[in-house]
């Protein structure tokens, strides 16, 4: 038995049936939980196989599992489908969600809400030192990664491509990698420069780094910025990467970042939201040993408004804790 929130459980639900953590009905068998991560190389996906062990470990009859998968578009429409119970995104990627635009034209509008606000994903623009990329606009006609197909790094790389005055469909040659790719193919001399979106460090991009076998440096988009904080407001903002963050990297980097959230889908069980909050801040010193990104994890900032509605049972969670929402 599931609490992913599939046909199955739609129809139980439909009969007037309660799908509850722990329930009787459901005592024979372990109860699974699916979470829907990223790519191998990134963040989302040491994140979620910490928060899996920490869930099958500490909530009562559950074993949670973290999915490989191509990102937040892929994990929007994971949990919108019920095919996982909670998936890692981007501000920006379930916003697009909400509206049904951007990656989520077809199919229409995914009906998910906000479990939790994690920590800010800097926007990860590598170039190797030989392309002579010091700057967006210098990456007209060179082959770049812009991140797998539909993944919340290739939009965003599309708006950032436009930010600096290049049309990212005709101005430079694409490849829809991963960050791990991106990062092999940085270092095989197959691409100039390539995106990310992600936690500080990725291991992917800090293996890049510390390799040292092709010499690489991360763009300012500083510049791109202020462009896209007119024309998406309350999406990105300013993130400086610190000096140190990867090896040799010994100045800060002026860039921009975005929100990562938890999702759910909006239909959600009331019970089910509020044990996987229970199993996650009951447990914070654990969750916060996870990843560095990790130990930005509090209560508080779990529960910081964004423009993406929460869960019912999240925001009565938080109320319940005297935050405000």
């Amino acid at each position: 038995m599931s609490f992913v929130l599939n046909r199955r459980t739609a129809l139980l639900a439909g009969a007037g049936g309660a799908l509850v953590l722990g329930a009787p009905a459901l005592a024979q068998s372990r109860q699974r939980l699916t979470i829907a991560t990223g790519g191998t190389g990134g963040v989302f996906f040491v994140y979620g196989g910490g928060l899996a062990r920490v869930w099958s470990e500490k909530l009562p009859n559950t074993h949670a599992t973290a999915q490989v998968t191509g990102g937040s578009v892929d994990n929007v429409n994971l949990v919108a489908a019920g095919d996982a119970d909670v998936g890692f995104s981007t501000l920006d990627s379930v916003d697009d969600a909400l509206k049904g635009v951007g990656a989520y034209a077809q199919g229409g509008k995914r009906d998910v809400r906000v479990l939790a606000v994690l920590y800010d994903s800097f926007f990860h623009v590598v170039a190797s030192v030989a392309s002579g990329v010091n700057t967006v606009a210098d990456m007209k006609g060179k082959r770049i990664g812009v991140g797998s197909t539909g993944s919340s790094t290739e939009g965003m790389a599309d708006r950032v491509l436009t930010a600096g005055g290049l049309n990212p469909k005709a101005d430079i040659t694409r490849d829809n990698l991963g960050v791990a790719e991106s990062a092999n193919a940085l270092s095989d001399g197959k691409i100039a420069a390539f995106f990310w979106i992600g936690g500080v460090p990725t291991a992917a991009v800090r293996d890049l780094a510390q390799g040292g076998r092709t010499p690489m440096k991360f763009v300012d988009t500083s510049k791109e910025l202020t462009v896209l904080e007119g024309r998406y407001p309350g999406l990105y903002r300013p993130f400086t990467l610190p000096a140190n963050a990867y090896g040799g990297q010994t100045t800060a980097v002026p860039g921009l970042g975005v929100a990562n959230v938890l999702v759910v889908s909006a239909s959600a069980p009331e019970k089910l939201v509020t044990a996987m909050l229970e199993g996650t801040f009951n447990n914070l010193a654990e969750v916060q040993q996870i990843h560095p990104e990790a130990r930005r994890l509090t209560v508080a900032g779990a529960a910081a408004k964004t423009a993406i509605p929460f869960h019912p049972a999240a925001a009565a969670f938080y109320k319940a804790k005297g935050i405000a929402m």
